[in-house]
């Protein structure tokens, strides 16, 4: 699946008052994506947490990898099963059992938003990275070292207004070493995929 074919499909599922509920593949996706994809073997067994319409999943299967999505969202699990990929419903890596994955990727909502412009459906939950960026970007760090294979790793996509540096410092505190695998400049931010392993 390539980024023109996520694009031409069918609408995006939407809520009850017709508005977009399902977060699309854009240039964060993309990213992540290509990172992902330069980095399976065939038979990997790849984790897309967040899956949302399954881009990411999608992109590493064609590579041979063996991918499932996780998401929150009935609606994203949806669409990502109507997209052909294999999704669980669930909280981050929750549902996996302990050393499942040789590669874990996650899109996380990481833009700031100030809690007066916070509102309460699956899109907002999909974009909103809380007061710092950080809502779900802890708590992945804290958790997904239990789902990584022996030699595993997890690929997080955040943004310079995620403070990048600060987030690598957590997860050094929580027993994972991390490089910068990829940057993509943007108008208002620099996009960064960041590798993490088990120190």
């Amino acid at each position: 699946m390539t980024e023109e074919d996520a694009d031409s499909g069918r609408p995006a599922l939407a809520d009850e008052r017709g508005v977009e509920s399902v977060y699309q593949p854009a240039e964060d996706s993309d990213l992540l994506a290509r990172t992902a994809d330069e980095r399976v073997t065939e038979g990997d067994r790849v984790l897309d947490v967040g899956t949302g319409s399954g881009y990411v999943a999608a992109v590493v299967a064609e590579a041979g990898a063996e991918a499932v999505g996780v998401d929150l969202s009935p609606l994203a699990c949806r669409e990502a099963a109507d997209n052909g990929v294999p999704v669980v419903r669930g909280d981050l890596v929750a549902p996996f059992r302990d050393a499942a994955f040789d590669l874990v990727a996650f899109n996380p909502p990481y833009l700031p938003t100030p809690a007066e412009a916070e509102w309460d459906d699956w899109m907002e939950h999909a974009l909103s990275g809380g007061e710092d960026g950080r809502r779900l970007v802890d708590p992945f760090l804290e958790s997904v070292g239990r789902v990584l294979a022996p030699g595993g790793e997890a690929l997080l996509l955040v943004s310079s207004l995620t403070a990048p540096d600060a987030v690598r410092a957590y997860a050094r505190e929580r027993g994972l070493a991390s490089e910068v695998l990829a940057t993509e400049k943007h108008p208002y931010e620099e996009l960064v995929v960041l590798r993490f392993s088990e120190s």
